[in-house]
């Protein structure tokens, strides 16, 4: 029996933060999205920690920042770039890196989904996929013990992870980026109160072996070998015993650890996959990128995907896309998985091989005084921007910064604005109202008017529903109505 929702739906193989919030989007712009997660429970445990404070703004725009605040996420006091620590001091928050376990952010990011009426299904996996020209047929099987069964639905989209069946089921490859494989372990382990700690951490020879506090006496205990030890075994479960000897290769001794909480391995190549559609078929996440772990792009790359896609593939199903919106999301997100990979291959080269490399880190260490070398470092580890028209304004192409605005109904701030999932039409001080502007893309694109502020310095400012700053400049100028047609059609 095939269960048909070909017309408005989207299906999404994949319960993680990526698929979840691309669930979400999807729902806000009013399309039916089926989540295909195969795990009956969440594990209370995850290797993800580090959210990008561009993230935090994304999520914040979705009324959720102040959750995850509440439980504990907090700003990094520093950040590495190639193991060498940037001065924070050259940038604002939105630059910051945030310590929150991914386990808890796909907590809160479940909640919202069903909050908007996202259709869960833990335990149904995804078996394989045929599309044809109308919408793409899922074969699924539910873990309860239930009979494979079949699902239609307009799109799918693979967020189900580096080994993504998706992606090999329509044929899609990888890219593999040398140099760039590692290998490493990490592991959570209790201290007891008071118990001095005394770990040789930082980077080595060998590879790289961190400590970091996740809380009241737990510590996580990571490494990063620059060569994969000759017997390690992918498929075996990680154990303490590897996690000691991984330590030793990189430190030269064991620590004293018999037990832990939680153990996981990662390593590999960094990878792009080639293209992120086929028809129907999409991916997003780790299904489309294998990011250094240093690097810290992981859970971020994926939101950013996630925000990127579900507008564009909404407007695509209710059927005013203009031409090649749908497109531009490779043409965007995978553009930033490759800097991303550029910008892994660069603090790699940092730190291996060390006895080689020292002279240049010392180097780059004399460059980071310079408040615009750090400025621009973490900028482009954090920072999501593509570009867009021609330039002239620094806003276009940049993610909407979070200003209070002064409205004739009061102060509103943009990231309260931005959580319609509409696009957004800021009209700031004496320019052309959006009543005018705005004529035949109501539907679409919701309208402010706010005093001047030198925040935004422009009379007019489009943004789409993912952030993302479409046109700045005069109120008056055609460009401004290019705009609306590249990203949000026809008028109507």
């Amino acid at each position: 029996m095939t269960e048909d929702n070909s017309a408005r739906t989207v299906l999404i193989a994949g319960g993680g933060p990526t698929g979840l919030l691309l669930a979400a989007e999807l729902r806000r712009a009013g399309i039916d999205a089926v989540v295909l997660e195969r795990r009956t429970e969440r594990v209370e445990h995850s290797r993800g920690m580090a959210m990008h404070g561009r993230t935090l703004q994304v999520l914040e725009e979705r009324g959720l920042a102040a959750t995850l605040r509440e439980q504990g996420l907090f700003p990094w006091p520093r950040t590495p770039f190639g193991f060498l620590w940037l001065d924070l001091d050259a940038v604002g928050p939105e630059e910051f890196t945030y310590g929150f376990p991914q386990w808890r952010t796909e907590v809160a990011l479940e909640a919202h989904a069903e909050t908007l009426g996202v259709d869960i299904r833990r335990g149904h996996e995804l078996l394989g996929l045929t599309q044809d020209a109308t919408g793409v047929t899922a074969r699924v099987r539910d873990g309860a013990g239930g009979e494979p069964y079949e699902l239609r639905a307009a799109y799918l989209v693979g967020c189900d992870g580096v080994d993504s069946l998706v992606r090999k089921a329509v044929g899609i490859s990888l890219e593999d980026h040398q140099p760039s494989h590692y290998y490493g372990v990490l592991g959570d382990i209790e201290i007891a109160e008071g118990e001095p700690v005394d770990f040789d951490a930082g980077l080595h020879a060998d590879g790289v072996f961190g400590v970091i506090p996740l809380g009241p006496n737990v510590l996580r205990l990571m490494t990063i070998e620059f060569a994969e030890p000759p017997d390690a075994d992918r498929a075996s479960e990680v154990t303490v015993a590897e996690l000691r000897a991984s330590v030793a290769r990189i430190v030269g001794k064991e620590p004293d650890v018999e037990q832990a909480q939680f153990l996981a391995r990662f390593g590999g190549p960094s990878t792009v996959a080639e293209r992120y559609r086929e028809g129907r078929v999409l991916l997003a996440g780790d299904a489309a990128h294998s990011l250094f772990v240093s690097g810290t792009q992981g859970l971020n790359a994926g939101v950013q995907d996630a925000v990127n896609l579900g507008w564009k593939l909404a407007a695509e199903i209710r059927g005013w896309a203009p031409e090649g919106l749908l497109d531009s999301y490779q043409e965007e997100r995978r553009s930033a998985a490759a800097r991303a990979v550029a910008h892994a291959r660069a603090q790699m080269a940092l730190m291996h091989p060390l006895e080689t490399v020292t002279p240049l880190r010392e180097l780059v260490e004399e460059l980071f005084r310079f408040q615009d070398v750090n400025r621009h470092l973490l900028t482009m580890t954090a920072q999501t921007g593509y570009p867009a028209g021609d330039g002239k304004n620094p806003l276009t192409g940049q993610h909407l910064p979070h200003v209070t605005l002064r409205t004739a109904e009061g102060e509103r701030n943009t990231a309260e604005l931005l959580g319609t999932g509409r696009g957004l039409l800021l009209s700031l001080g004496d320019g052309a109202g959006p009543a005018t502007a705005l004529d035949g893309w109501e539907d679409r694109v919701d309208g402010v008017t706010a005093d001047a502020t030198d925040d935004l310095p422009a009379a007019a400012v489009l943004v789409r529903p993912d952030g993302q700053v479409a046109f700045a400049g005069d109120a008056d100028d055609e460009a401004l109505r290019a705009a609306l047609t590249t990203w949000f059609g026809t008028p109507r």
